[in-house]
């Protein structure tokens, strides 16, 4: 059972930080989320991947795969499908690269996911949507069809518009105002 006051507790405690910093969108903040402390803690992964599931079914069908940008979403992304597998629900993992490998079947695209599968983009935090609307770009290319995004915080900078003008469901476990944080 998802225990979403235990998340935050553990994100405030443990992933909050404050101070001048810039993040991946190229703005500077005076608050970073490193959500890796939680997404790579057994407890956290836990928590996220139950909070995840209940997140995901996005229109008339549930995905049958969960992925998103390497590193970051790969923690997230194994929390979702083991949470899945101990409720039996199949669902499928996919990790979208930077950069194509350059050997090998040079793909973008990782795992087991084909062409016509419905699939739900997983991130951490989202400022900007960038890197989630870069994902999205390159499951396109492999055939996949982009339900929506998740993600375990939005810091309220424009992501969720940015999904929306594309056409893409966007939720979240949480904002920064759940944190006590106006944007």
């Amino acid at each position: 059972m998802y225990d979403k006051k235990l998340l935050q507790l553990m994100i405030r405690e443990k992933a909050l930080k404050f101070g001048d910093f810039t993040l991946a969108s190229g703005k500077t903040a005076k608050y970073y989320l490193d959500c890796r402390q939680i997404t790579l803690d057994s407890v956290g992964a836990k928590l996220i991947g139950e909070g995840f599931l209940d997140l995901l079914p996005m229109g008339e069908v549930f995905p049958q795969a969960v992925g998103g940008m390497v590193i970051g979403a790969d923690p997230i992304t194994a929390a979702i499908i083991t949470v899945a597998a101990f409720r039996n629900i199949p669902l499928k993992g996919f990790m979208v690269r930077k950069q194509s490998k350059g050997h090998g079947t040079d793909q973008f695209v990782e795992g087991p996911i084909v062409s016509g599968d419905h699939l739900v983009i997983v991130e951490d935090v989202v400022t900007t949507g960038g890197s989630s609307l870069k994902a999205v770009e390159h499951v396109l290319a492999v055939g996949g069809i982009v339900d929506g995004v998740v993600a375990i915080i939005d810091r309220l900078e424009g992501g969720a518009e940015a999904f929306a003008e594309k056409g893409y469901i966007f939720r979240s476990l949480f904002t920064v105002r759940d944190f006590g944080i106006e944007p």
